[in-house]
């Protein structure tokens, strides 16, 4: 048994959620959305939430609606106590109604994984479903939750004002990969003795989503050196999952979108750079990419105005930010099955690579555990003054300004001082130099 399949590692703020909705849910029905990439966790959140309590659970897989009628009837009636439809039920909304009159009876929770794929199915599917939710919601006592994870699609059907499902839903949750506290707490459990090279391995190759950290876990990948290999063995999840996660999300638009974020992730993080190379004006892509699929976000420096045009453009998602920088653009090694090419390419980068990703780590645990109201970093127009984090407490007017690299001998706090001088708004406030480097993760 492994360790994952006996403990829980936390999401305590989204069962205290779930537990409060259920709770509501006794009196009236009601309705929630849960969205997060694959791979995150939700199924097992979900499951977590509802244990010791009556649920069922339906997963939406690519099938003709009779055929995944008939599989849910089955489900139903295996799960819930008392649940009997004579005959086969081949429209989802028959279906549906059933488990709504069921629910005026028994209180107990539904729960629909990858919700999203109802629209492969048949759309009118959500027509269906907001016309018997509105007209057995008040006397149905059910705890509804919907699970997706495609983001785009997921917004479409619950925040567009012209579908039908807008505005049912009584929560929301996003759900988001573990913190760095956690992702330690977890190396912990499985290896003890690990180094801050191990725990910044896994930051890079998972960024904490919980199935790629299970994955290299369970297969005895608790080193940098062992991560490093399990990621790019023939068999490896992580050399596919890249395309698997987001030829669903583009469409037919998937080689321009691919083609910018493999710049991005190569270092060509300004708009005007990445138009450049590709010979056209990718503004409306990179809007799509930071609004509607939730990929990239945009970095401005700290104390810049609103209508700044210094932005850079980064993958938040660690795993994807490494798959575009090396596996995407590497595809003729895993082609040619030179696997240990491919190793020697990525060992060879990657002190220079995980010192970018090692800023971002810091960004995020002081995040976590200081008393901060802004985050981000710094640099000038001329590129002369760059300062990798500064933290601000606009509310006690205190800075964390700090320098950040992987050799500690490496870090020049009287150098830093001078950079401060150069950014007038940090003299508002009372200013702590601050050095982190791999010693202090």
């Amino acid at each position: 048994m492994t360790l994952d399949s006996v403990k829980f590692y936390d999401r305590q703020k989204e069962l205290a959620a779930l537990a409060q909705t259920r709770r509501q849910s006794e009196k009236k029905a009601c309705f929630t959305v849960i969205v997060g990439r694959r791979r995150i966790g939700k199924t097992s959140l979900l499951l977590e939430s509802v244990k010791g309590q009556k649920y069922l659970y339906l997963f939406v897989s690519r099938k003709t609606e009779p055929l995944l009628c008939a599989q849910f009837q089955k489900d139903a009636e295996q799960q819930l106590l008392g649940f009997k439809i004579f005959g086969s039920v081949v429209s989802f909304r028959d279906l549906f109604e059933q488990l709504m009159i069921y629910a005026s009876q028994e209180h107990y929770t539904l729960i629909i994984d990858e919700f999203q794929e109802f629209e492969n199915i048949n759309p009118s599917i959500f027509s269906d479903l907001q016309d018997l939710w509105d007209k057995y919601k008040d006397r149905s006592k059910i705890n509804f939750i919907a699970c997706g994870s495609i983001y785009s699609l997921m917004m479409k059907i619950f925040e567009n004002n012209k579908e039908p499902l807008f505005g049912r839903l009584t929560s929301k949750i996003i759900l988001k990969p573990f913190s760095v506290g956690v992702m330690k707490e977890i190396l912990n459990d499985y290896n003890p003795s690990y180094t801050p090279e191990d725990l910044l391995c896994l930051y890079i190759l998972t960024g904490g989503v919980a199935k790629y950290i299970f994955l290299l876990m369970d297969a005895g990948a608790v080193t940098q050196e062992k991560m490093l290999q399990a990621a790019t063995s023939s068999d490896s999840v992580f050399l596919v999952e890249g395309k698997d996660l987001l030829i669903s999300e583009f469409g037919k638009e998937y080689g321009t979108y691919f083609s910018i974020l493999q710049l991005i992730a190569s270092g060509k993080s300004m708009q005007n750079e990445i138009d450049s190379i590709l010979g056209k004006n990718t503004g409306a892509y990179l809007v799509n990419l930071e609004k509607e699929y939730s990929l990239i976000t945009k970095h401005k420096p700290m104390f810049s105005k609103p209508e700044s045009r210094k932005a850079r453009w980064r993958i938040h998602d660690n795993y994807l930010r490494f798959w575009f920088r090396f596996i995407f653009s590497n595809q003729q090694l895993i082609e040619l099955d030179r696997h240990d090419l491919l190793l020697e390419y990525i060992q060879h980068h990657y002190d220079s690579y995980s010192g970018l990703l090692l800023e971002k780590y810091f960004r995020e645990k002081i995040a976590e555990t200081e008393r901060i109201t802004d985050i981000g970093s710094y640099w000038d127009n001329k590129g002369k003054i760059e300062i990798d984090l500064i933290a601000l407490n606009r509310l006690d007017r205190t800075a964390i300004v700090a320098e950040i690299k992987r050799n500690p001998n490496k870090i020049d706090l009287n150098l830093l001082d001078e950079k401060v001088q150069h950014v007038p708004d940090l003299m508002k406030f009372d200013v702590t130099l601050k050095g982190f480097s791999m010693n202090d993760m």
